[in-house]
């Protein structure tokens, strides 16, 4: 590659990476603050039961061309650098680089680990005739369905191949982004990017989101049987070399904060059938009292609403760790000469020719992301039950959307996914 094309590709690596937010979905209340790494090797891969870090970058690519040799060089890529890189160690550089430049930019020099992860996976059009691998699919590895209250941009949705990065400092994030980057050229193209952040309550605890309220409340812990039966592939169905792997759903979900804002309490509390202060059940006291979907308040009214969030997906077991995101305003609408606002109501003695600050345009939300073994009775049953008539609907848009198969953990010396026999 000529110095050029080098440094049109820092640059455009540079334009990637801006700031983010994220309401990690860990509720286990030890923080491993003085862990500075995470092993890479394993019969998981690291980044999914993970206590989840404070900054992350999400990143999509296409394999560049229909070849199982540029996949497999694709992956081995990626591998070698995210396993140097989780050590601590140099970035490597890729075969053939020439005398005098290294992919190791010194970016991150001196600064330690942050407990980086870096986490595959595989979209499902790469077990389409592509590559020949259809007889290796996944089970469930199919397109998502469309769901109702979807209002998807195609410039965040899908992928063949996702790199998860997450660690506790945001440069060696970017750090690891930009190394990954680096080996794109010939072998893929990126598709999209998407950076979050967390904030996590001191002495451990569940995360808030945009709103305000805890989320992953009822997260299964990591470690627990209940976690395994959630998350891991084990089932007979799969295929052998997936066993231990996993599926990610990932959805951009803008939430429009600025209407929820304007809120009262109680119907933000009825909206998600829990109390934003303490994360309690409208009819409980304590963040992880049990959902009494039968409960009733003083009026013999039901406490938690028959279109509550929480009634409608209760019972419908993911493992949430998704991160918090605010871009600030839509690129669509940043130079936008007047403001479209959707009727609404206003309180007694708003000025009536008042105007709203911009906030229709502004794009912040959460980046979910649910880590499941079974995604048809688990994600897709819980858009279905929510589907028009979720009180929270009105509040939140699914923006983007990508659905992967998360290979299970690798050897030293491995690739990811080295059970497919590239």
């Amino acid at each position: 590659m000529s110095r050029r094309g080098l440094f049109g590709s820092a640059l455009m690596a540079a334009g990637a990476a801006t700031a983010g937010v994220v309401a990690g979905r860990l509720t286990a209340p030890e923080q491993a603050d003085d862990r500075r790494t995470e092993p890479f090797h394993g019969p998981h891969q690291a980044g999914i039961a993970t206590i989840a870090q404070a900054h992350a970058i999400f990143l999509s690519c296409d394999v560049a061309k229909p070849d199982r040799g540029v996949l497999r060089e694709l992956l081995a890529g990626w591998t070698e650098t995210a396993a140097a890189l989780t050590a601590g160690h140099r970035v490597p550089d890729s075969p053939g680089t020439a005398a005098g430049f290294s992919n190791h930019t010194d970016f991150a020099s001196d600064l330690d680990p942050a407990r980086l992860t870096v986490t595959f996976g595989l979209g499902p059009a790469v077990f389409d005739d592509r590559f020949g691998l259809a007889d290796r699919r996944p089970q469930h590895l199919q397109p998502l369905p469309g769901f109702p209250d979807d209002a998807l941009n195609s410039a965040w949705t899908g992928g063949d191949v996702l790199a998860q990065i997450c660690a506790d400092d945001p440069q060696i994030v970017s750090h690891a982004f930009r190394a990954l980057r680096a080996r794109l050229p010939g072998l893929g193209r990126m598709r999209w990017t998407q950076h979050g952040f967390l904030g996590r309550p001191a002495g451990g605890g569940t995360p808030r989101n945009m709103f305000g309220h805890k989320d992953g409340t009822a997260n299964a812990r990591p470690g627990t049987r209940e976690f395994d039966d959630t998350v891991w592939a084990t089932a007979d169905t799969e295929p052998e070399w997936f066993r231990g792997g996993t599926y990610l759903v990932f959805r951009k979900i803008r939430m429009k904060t600025a209407d929820w804002d304007m809120l009262p309490l109680a119907e933000q509390n009825r909206i998600i059938g829990r109390r934003r202060g303490d994360g309690a059940p409208l009819h409980g006291s304590d963040e992880f009292d049990p959902v009494d979907l039968e409960a009733r308040g003083p009026d013999g009214e039901l406490a938690i609403a028959p279109a509550a969030h929480i009634r409608l997906v209760n019972g419908i077991p993911m493992f949430r760790r998704g991160y918090n995101y605010d871009y600030g305003t839509l690129l669509a609408t940043a130079t936008a000469a007047t403001e479209e606002v959707a009727p609404h109501d206003h309180p007694a003695g708003t000025d009536p020719n008042h105007t709203h600050g911009g906030h229709n345009s502004l794009d912040a939300g959460l980046l979910f992301a649910a880590y499941m073994n079974n995604p048809p009775e688990q994600f897709i049953r819980a858009q279905h039950a929510m589907a028009g008539t979720d009180l929270l609907n009105g509040v939140i848009q699914h923006t983007g959307s990508a659905f992967f198969a998360m290979p299970p953990g690798m050897k030293e010396g491995e690739p990811v996914a080295a059970g497919l026999g590239l």
